[in-house]
């Protein structure tokens, strides 16, 4: 177990004891449905590519990252950045076969302190109106996240238009995992406002919960491509607490324990199914779910 699931669930314990009412996320009256073998194949390069985000800018620069990036020949990297410290890695690039440009944000690496306290970092505030010229002061998010996002935003938005002009598509696909999911939902509410005509689609992996509800309903009226999986009992995508007035976007996929996965429909389902069925709070979780393994790869 990862330094920052420990942070995690030790604050999920002081919050379990403290008398605090109980969660009310917000109801849906959707059925949820289950993935095909063909439907879960279809997201095996996007797990790739958020695994690549771990990778340190000298290798994704190449594209010899490894496993991640020899399932990936075919991408064509176009630049990387951040230090993995007080800058995640990130990653701008080109798919021929996805016909879309695709950003990687990096996890949080517990060896590294300020991702850390990143994670932990509970308070919520405005998002920078000259990144998001778009939202109202209604919209609010966890300033770690918030925070970490803007240390990288010019950069990445650079290099997404030069992948853009490049490569001659309309389209961009951001990734991550963990800090890295909370990462792509914000990078790509971000470069949809600098980009609005460019299409977006997201694909994440254990993301925690990023901001309030007028945030959840911001990202879910702009946004129609929007995934986010998460794998069994991994209790990092039921952090924040919806007592602290964070909210999950729509677009949840639930890997169960036998491996089928299962589409949620709404915002925070609780149908027995979905994550909040199987992790009705953190310390029911299981710490050792959050690296995957995920169509064959583990995050780390």
């Amino acid at each position: 177990m990862s330094l920052s699931l420990l942070c995690l669930l030790a604050l999920a314990t002081i919050t379990a004891v403290s008398g605090l009412p109980t969660l009310e996320p917000r109801q849906n009256n959707e059925a949820i449905s289950f993935l095909t073998l063909e439907e879960v194949a279809v997201f095996r390069p996007y797990s790739y590519y958020s695994a690549a985000a771990y990778c340190k800018p000298e290798t994704t620069k190449t594209w010899t990252c490894g496993q991640a990036c020899g399932n990936t020949s075919q991408f064509k990297p176009v630049n990387s950045g951040g230090d993995g410290d007080q800058t995640q890695f990130w990653y701008v690039g080109y798919d021929p076969t996805l016909k879309s440009v695709i950003v990687g944000y990096q996890g949080t690496n517990g060896s590294n302190l300020f991702p850390i306290l990143t994670d932990i970092t509970l308070v919520q505030g405005n998002l920078d109106p000259t990144l998001f010229p778009d939202v109202d002061s209604s919209i609010k998010v966890h300033i770690g996240f918030r925070d970490a996002h803007a240390r990288s935003a010019g950069d990445v938005l650079t290099n997404v238009k030069t992948a853009l002009q490049q490569y001659d598509t309309n389209m961009v696909t951001v990734v991550g995992h963990s800090l890295g999911a909370a990462l792509s939902l914000l990078g790509s509410a971000y470069l949809r406002a600098q980009l609005p005509t460019v299409s977006f689609k997201t694909v994440s992996y254990s993301m925690p919960r990023v901001g309030n509800q007028a945030f959840v309903d911001y990202i879910n009226s702009r946004f129609t491509a929007i995934n986010r999986i998460d794998n069994k009992r991994d209790p990092v995508p039921v952090l924040p607490s919806i007592i602290l007035g964070y909210h999950h976007t729509k677009g949840e996929i639930h890997i169960i324990d036998n491996g089928t996965w299962v589409s949620c429909p709404g915002e925070d389902n609780t149908n027995p199914l979905c994550t909040l069925g199987y992790v009705p709070n953190p310390l029911a979780g299981n710490a050792t779910d959050h690296p995957g393994r995920i169509t064959g790869i583990y995050f780390k």
